[in-house]
């Protein structure tokens, strides 16, 4: 159940659109998710949700502004009939791309023309495909679509904040419940077409946001997504393209190599996909998918020329380099793929 406390806000830390980070006044930290809350300033009275930190959870360190007591009653027209969280007391109207009529018809009869569509499972994996594809191929127009396996608003990413920054993503699309993309999308196969015909994509990857979840199931992780992704890509006629999870440095056998979690979901998919992969992994023998073995070079390298810095579980490209290899060879294949427009 959760729990929540009042606070006072005494510092504001950082301000983008649609977040807020302070610290209260008792030195805890804080965020607002100002298209839920209305803005936040310095002296506010809020009630904050303290649910993640009381359990230390991975995710925790952060209180949630749930409510703004000194600003009070609050609200910002929305521009649609499209509810996400619905049903909560957090309910918004952010419409949804399909919502016009234009993009209504032309969706009835689209396909995504073999544009490529990576699939990650990890949201640090995002910024180091970025990276690549910008690197093997320069001016790619490229879209993040962001599912609602992990945190829902995408403002809360510092990754797509950065990329945006650096020109390394043009646009976004958040699909499901997940909010606050420059395109709001019902689904992800919804999501991919608006994608296409909206923003001009010419390739997308496909990630949750910040977070996600796992049990040490087989079955009982949020990265599991990934598998109707992919075949929802397939069957609008794009390019399917797994990024595998891989690691030398995990210490949980699971992961090691080819984690589990990309083998579950290569076994789940229905369809053919791509996979790449890179030196010190071998593809499964026998395995339906097509798989390719890519060099990525230095991964850490790689980074440092796009001017980015990502870490996994606390660990950067120095100490897991497989990591980041099996990202940016997901990428460099992925900018391989993006075809000319006739």
């Amino acid at each position: 159940m959760p729990t929540f406390r009042e606070a006072t806000v005494a510092h504001i830390t950082l301000e983008r659109a649609g977040l807020c980070r302070v610290v209260l006044d008792d030195g805890a930290r804080a965020y607002a998710l100002t298209q839920l809350t209305g803005p936040v300033s310095v002296g506010d009275r809020v009630v904050v949700n303290t649910t993640a930190v009381d359990l230390a959870l991975g995710s925790g360190g952060w209180h949630v502004i749930h409510w703004n007591l000194t600003v009070g009653p609050w609200s910002q027209p929305g521009p649609g009939h499209l509810m996400k969280l619905r049903y909560t007391s957090l309910q918004t109207d952010t419409g949804a791309g399909e919502e016009a009529a234009n993009s209504g018809q032309a969706m009835d009869v689209a396909t995504l023309r073999g544009m490529p569509v990576v699939a990650a499972g990890v949201h640090s994996q995002l910024p180091v495909i970025a990276a690549a594809i910008a690197e093997t191929r320069p001016r790619t127009r490229l879209i993040y679509l962001m599912t609602d396996g992990a945190a829902l608003p995408l403002a809360l990413s510092d990754h797509v904040a950065l990329l945006r920054d650096r020109g390394l993503i043009a646009a976004t699309v958040t699909a499901g419940h997940a909010f606050g993309g420059d395109i709001e999308a019902l689904n992800v196969p919804a999501g991919l077409l608006l994608a296409k015909q909206e923003l001009d994509a010419d390739a997308v990857v496909v990630a949750m946001g910040p977070g996600g979840a796992g049990t040490g199931s087989r079955l009982g992780y949020t990265a599991l997504e990934a598998a109707p992704v992919l075949d929802a890509a397939a069957w609008l006629l794009g390019t399917p393209i797994a990024c595998l999870r891989c690691s030398e440095a995990d210490p949980r056998p699971r992961h090691q190599q080819i984690s589990h979690h990309s083998l579950t979901t290569l076994d789940a998919i229905r369809s053919t996909v791509e996979v790449a992969y890179p030196p010190g992994i071998e593809a499964p023998a026998g395995d339906r998918h097509r798989w390719t073995a890519i060099d990525p070079g230095d991964p850490a390298a790689l980074l440092e020329r796009a001017g980015i810095q990502v870490t996994t579980m606390g660990r950067g490209p120095e100490q897991d380099p497989l990591y980041f290899a099996a990202a940016a060879a997901a990428g460099i294949l992925a900018a391989r793929r993006v075809r000319s427009e006739p």
